[in-house]
């Protein structure tokens, strides 16, 4: 088994990865240990325009992915079982779509174990995280200046990473897992005509009318059939 922290960069939102950045990390004992030198991170072409959008998040043009090789060709490292990022759904659709099997991975979201640990916080996304475990220093804007690109935001989010673990008192990766899948059922609905309610005071009627829904969120359907056997 292993873990790794992977980030793409799309060409566009929900797109084709322009850039797969990921790095191998151990847990022990509540500590948690990255090589640097062991980062992968790799700039693919996908035969399609990099959407204005996107260029101004990532800053990656086409003319840095002239020669690059072709975003099918990326491969998962062997015996990859957990897979940590921030929004981590979003960087699994995106090497899916390089024709990776991703249906074994243990997902692991530090999005949403950031919601549980700084529940508060005004914002949860990785530069507004930093700022608040940096308490708004200078050290914070210097580490920033390299966000949005995959091989920055795989350091960025380990930095994140290190203080849930603490916060939460983890002590290896299966934990983790496990502590990320508790923080990723919703409290409340968050669409249609009982947005913000909490999941406990929605109408059985209507709890039974989206359990019957096929897309429905994995996360939302626990909530819902764990609310409904109380």
């Amino acid at each position: 088994m292993q873990a790794i922290i992977l980030d793409t960069e799309t060409h566009s939102l929900n797109g084709l990865p322009i850039e797969i950045a990921y790095a191998p990390i151990q847990i022990e004992n509540g500590k948690l240990s990255l090589d640097k030198s062991q980062i992968f991170d790799q700039l693919y072409q996908v035969g399609e325009a990099i959407s204005y959008a996107a260029m101004a998040v990532h800053h990656i043009l086409e003319a840095d992915l002239v020669d690059q090789p072709s975003y099918k060709e990326f491969k998962l490292p062997a015996q990859t079982t957990y897979i940590i990022g921030h929004n981590i759904d979003y960087d699994i659709a995106a090497i899916a779509r390089c024709g990776v099997d991703t249906s074994h991975l243990k997902p692991i979201c530090t999005l949403a174990l950031a919601r549980t640990v700084w529940e508060n916080a005004d914002a949860h996304n990785i530069s507004a995280l930093i700022y608040l475990i940096a308490k708004g220093s200078d050290k914070a804007r210097e580490i920033l200046k390299g966000a949005h690109r995959a091989d920055a935001d795989i350091i960025l989010t380990a930095n994140i990473l290190m203080h849930i673990i603490h916060q939460l008192n983890i002590q290896n990766i299966e934990e983790l897992y496990l502590a990320s899948e508790q923080a990723r059922i919703p409290k409340s609905i968050t669409f249609g005509k009982h947005k913000g309610t909490a999941i406990q005071d929605l109408p059985k009627d209507y709890i039974q009318w989206l359990l019957r829904q096929d897309d429905l969120d994995i996360y939302l359907r626990k909530a819902l059939e764990t609310n409904l056997l109380k």
